[in-house]
């Protein structure tokens, strides 16, 4: 009875294994199955390396939990734990992983697909009758040892390793390999390597040897076979892929790291094979111990900083052997190299080119904004962050006259003018620009900020005369006399120096100005002159103090038809009062109505100011009727004194002459004239006040003399007594 169910177990089993599918296994189990279970159908194909997860099956509905299927998480094995109905169920979808606790998914997923075989198990069925011959031999079908083999073994392949045999006849073996390799089986059970083997590309390979019969079901379970690939210095080690360059800080102190190689070897790990030591080719290998600027450990691959000084903007690249089997004569090698970068660091403070500029003369009228001169800095560093300065006058500019500006990536700065300059306040000044680091100096010390001395010298400038007018017009008419005074030039501050006028180009000799006052005259007759012509003359001013300095303005003559007949003078118009600054106030100026013989009627009058410049620049003049003018402050600001106005009033080619006083005054709050407060009744005016004072200290200054004199007298009367003539005291 044993035997019997063996030989269904055998027959069955096979049945079970997975039919040849690229992408999942098949498997067929019969229905009713009435042997043991659980059944064992197929072994899956999970990763020997893959130890620390766990085997999770999942699938149709009913599969998981109490399902009829399991894993054996052991063997691997697929399971079937009790008999299936395909009347009930034809076809199982199943999918298997390898997860971690956390549900992570270290393998899979691998689909499997179960299909119920059916059975004749609903109609009448039929039956067979078969004898079986059962012969008890010696069991030869036993477990192998592992098989060690070298990898890239010289020998002539295929290569026998290992012998298996299956007591019975008419056997045929199979054999599988996990994972593939280059592996057969012969049919006297010699199992074969046909090529070299690769430790590198996979180290172990698990073989199962089937023993199946002519319809390849097997006699029993499959013999199991370790092939374990052993190792041979077929790698040299591999360096590390290059990366950026490594960075190190300038003044690092030695025994700082820079880097560590880390070559891996391909070969068994923990062996001489993969046993790497390291050893530095450049540079200088060969230097004293002070000398070298990096320092290897061989074992560790640990390069630091030697006791040599690098310099910042260095690129240096490290060249290291890498060699296996401990670096003894025939080990394999590789060449790691490093590429280095010393940077830099702020350890150089900035400096100026020049620490003594020579002096810069500025004209005291130099507009602020100038360019006094223009300063340069350097810094020995390379980072341009460490090359940022900020400048300041640290001495010579308490008022502020200077000011800087640079920009901030930028070595030079222009020291320019911010003010005004005085010779007289300051003749010269003498400043003191300092530079330093935006950044913060690290190094042996930063020291005091780097200065350069820059001495000004202001130029007095002495301006020339300037004129109260660019230009001057006069009409006169073409019968004036001699001497007639048409214009006075004067300066256009009253407080400057004094001037010395003449004229330029007086091509007839008609005009004449006099030096001091600069009034200008008809010279002498305007003979030939004729009426609506113009005689343009240069007027000339030097300064009195400085003859090189002088000025010019040009004088033009209108000329107008001569009078008729003397020019009446009417009567002086009473005085006007008008305060300044300029307000909307004015004098009415009326025609001569009175006189209608001179009038020649009631108008209408016309009004004009006299040719005078000064006039026509103080004063203002516009008719309001045929009879009446309207005069007004030509200016915002006209000097507070009395004023004669002349004015012209013309009427059929008749010409009058009026006068009109004004007196300019200045406004008060409510924009009319301040006047001087008159003298009360009765009370003593200062000049009184001080004849009373000075009377009174005489007539004491004679009383007082008087005293003296009659004392004086008196003494010098007993002095001249004779002795005998003293009268004598009275004794008591």
């Amino acid at each position: 009875m044993v035997a019997a169910w063996l030989w269904l177990l055998c027959f069955l089993v096979p049945q079970a294994l997975p039919r040849a599918q690229p992408a999942e296994l098949y498997v067929e189990v019969p229905e009713n199955y009435g042997g043991n279970f659980p059944l064992y159908l197929t072994k899956l194909p999970l990763p020997r390396e893959e130890t620390e997860g766990q085997v999770v099956l999942s699938g149709d509905a009913g599969v998981a939990g109490d399902g009829p299927f399991a894993v054996d998480p052991e063997s691997g094995f697929l399971l079937v734990t009790r008999a299936l109905d395909r009347e009930e169920q034809a076809e199982y979808q199943l999918q298997v992983t390898l997860e971690t606790k956390d549900r992570h998914v270290l393998w899979g997923p691998q689909p499997v697909r179960v299909r119920v075989k059916d059975e004749n198990d609903q109609a009448s069925g039929h039956q067979a009758t078969a004898t079986i011959d059962v012969s008890i031999v010696e069991n030869t079908w036993v477990p192998l040892d592992p098989v060690h083999l070298a990898e890239n073994l010289q020998v002539p392949y295929p290569h026998h390793i290992a012998q298996v045999h299956w007591n019975g006849g008419n056997v045929h073996y199979h054999l599988e390999s996990q994972p593939q390799g280059p592996f057969d089986v012969d049919t006297e059970g010699k199992l074969y390597v046909t090529q070299e083997l690769d430790r590198e590309a996979q180290a172990e390979y698990l073989l199962q040897v089937r023993a199946q019969n002519t319809h390849s079901k097997d006699y029993a379970e499959p013999l199991e076979l370790q092939v374990v690939v052993t190792d041979e210095n077929d790698n040299a080690p591999v360096c590390p892929r290059q990366g950026p360059s490594v960075s190190i800080p300038e003044l690092s102190p030695p025994g700082t790291k820079v880097a560590k190689v880390s070559a891996e070897d391909a070969d068994a790990p923990s062996s001489p094979n993969s046993h790497v030591v390291y050893q530095l080719l450049s540079p200088e290998p060969e230097e004293p111990a002070e000398l070298r600027a990096f320092e290897l450990d061989s074992s560790s691959g640990s390069v630091t900083l030697g006791a040599a000084q690098l310099q910042a903007g260095q690129n240096i690249l490290l060249q290291v052997l890498a060699m296996d089997l401990g670096g003894t004569d025939g080990g394999l090698s590789s060449t790691c190299e490093i590429p280095v970068t010393i940077t830099d660091i702020n350890d150089h403070a900035p400096e100026f080119t020049t620490s003594q500029i020579e002096p810069v003369s500025l004209p005291e009228d130099a507009e602020p904004g100038t360019l006094v001169t223009t300063l340069t800095a350097t810094d020995a560093d390379l980072e341009p962050a460490f090359r940022l300065m900020d400048f300041a006058i640290e001495a010579g500019d308490e008022e502020g006259t200077f000011s800087l500006d640079w920009e901030p990536d930028s070595g030079h700065v222009q020291l320019r003018l911010l003010k005004n300059l005085s010779y007289e306040a300051v003749p010269s000044h003498k400043l003191v620009v300092v530079v330093r680091n935006v950044e913060e100096l690290v190094g042996p010390g930063p020291g005091p900020g780097a200065t350069a001395t820059v001495t000004v010298l202001v130029e007095r400038v002495v301006l020339p005369p300037q004129l109260d007018q660019e230009s001057y017009e006069a009409s006169v008419p073409i019968s004036t006399p001699a001497g007639s005074l048409l214009l006075t030039v004067q300066p256009s501050d009253p407080l400057s120096s004094p001037l010395r006028f003449s004229l330029v180009n007086d091509s007839e000799g008609w005009l004449c100005i006099k030096e001091i006052s600069g009034e200008v005259h008809t010279a002498r007759p305007l003979q030939g002159a004729q009426p609506g012509d113009m005689y343009t003359v240069l007027i000339e001013a030097q300064d009195a103090d400085e003859p090189t300095l002088s000025t010019s303005a040009t004088l033009v003559i209108h000329f107008l038809k001569a009078l008729p007949a003397p020019t009446p003078t009417l009567a002086p118009v009473p005085s006007r009062h008008l305060c300044t600054p300029r307000q909307d106030h004015g004098v009415v100026v009326s025609g001569p109505r009175e006189d209608s013989d001179r009038a020649g009627g009631h108008g209408p009058f016309s009004f004009a100011l006299g040719p005078n410049p000064t006039v026509q620049r103080d004063w203002r003049l516009r008719a309001l009727n045929g009879s009446h003018a309207y005069l007004t402050l030509g200016l915002h600001w006209v000097e507070p004194r009395e004023h004669v106005v002349p004015i012209a009033v013309s009427h059929n080619n008749q010409i009058w002459h009026i006068q009109v006083r004004v007196i300019v005054c200045r406004c008060n709050v409510e924009g009319q004239c301040m006047r001087k407060v008159g003298r009360m009744k009765g009370m003593p005016t200062k000049l009184s006040a001080v004849g009373i004072l000075v009377g009174t200290l005489i007539a004491i200054g004679i009383f007082l003399i008087l005293i003296f004199t009659h004392l004086t007298l008196a003494r010098k009367k007993d002095l001249d007594q004779p002795v005998d003539s003293v009268p004598l005291k009275v004794a008591v």
